[in-house]
């Protein structure tokens, strides 16, 4: 076969294939269509969920910073001046009410996001200050059963303290243990040996003194404390 007429062959073919494309798409033309408009649908269903997205979170973010400037505010006392522009609160309570009611605010407005997870675990320890302990052991719930291993550490050490207070001793014990087995970066196993061992020095004084002495040779900061607390006795 000569040059040439390998070279029509090919022609032929590609008219071929060209054609049966071109019926293919006669013929299904309506489903192409569909297609393609579909998957521009999807696109800009996608975009608009993804700018959505970034305009709640940085809402939240703003709701949080607003909350937390409220829980930071400086208190002053009677007749002293605040300094211009700065918020400021009469007593720790009046604080803590606004802040509460901020943070629960977000929480409740954005508890998907980052913001608002952390919201709820401020909403339990405002909850604290308030005296509101049944609201306090709700939110912190809430945030020790979520996913976030540091948040929930710090929830389940909050709770821990609020069971102490409560003389709930027994569940607090159970905290602290469960927060020692899986230490965090927010709470070190070594620190949350502290607590428990304080707790049990009312409680049970041998156990607590086992405690101070295992920390002491640990050469941290918690084996400073635990060196002085053994001192004490």
């Amino acid at each position: 076969m000569d040059t040439q007429t390998r070279h029509a062959l090919k022609q032929d073919r590609l008219v071929e294939a060209t054609k049966t494309g071109v019926d293919w798409f006669q013929d299904h033309r309506s489903r192409v269509i569909q297609a393609a408009v579909a998957g521009v649908v999807l696109l800009a269903i996608v975009v608009g969920a993804l700018v959505v997205y970034d305009q709640r979170s940085s809402a939240a973010d703003q709701a949080f910073g607003e909350a937390m400037d409220t829980y930071s505010a400086p208190l002053v006392q009677p007749g002293q001046p605040p300094n211009p522009g700065e918020r400021t609160f009469p007593t720790a309570a009046a604080r803590a009410k606004l802040a509460n009611q901020q943070f629960t605010q977000v929480a409740d407005k954005y508890g998907f996001f980052e913001a608002g997870k952390t919201a709820r675990y401020f909403t339990g320890l405002t909850a604290i200050d308030l005296g509101q302990t049944g609201q306090a052991e709700t939110a912190l719930k809430q945030v020790a059963d979520g996913h976030d291993a540091a948040l929930a550490a710090l929830a389940k050490l909050a709770l821990a303290n609020l069971y102490q207070q409560l003389n709930r001793t027994s569940e607090a014990v159970v905290l602290y243990n469960q927060l020692i087995a899986k230490p965090t970066t927010t709470v070190p196993a070594d620190a949350t040996r502290l607590q428990l061992a304080a707790l049990y020095e009312k409680t049970n004084p041998a156990e607590a003194n086992k405690i101070y002495a295992q920390l002491k040779s640990a050469k941290n900061a918690a084996s400073q404390i635990a060196a002085q607390k053994l001192g004490q006795k």
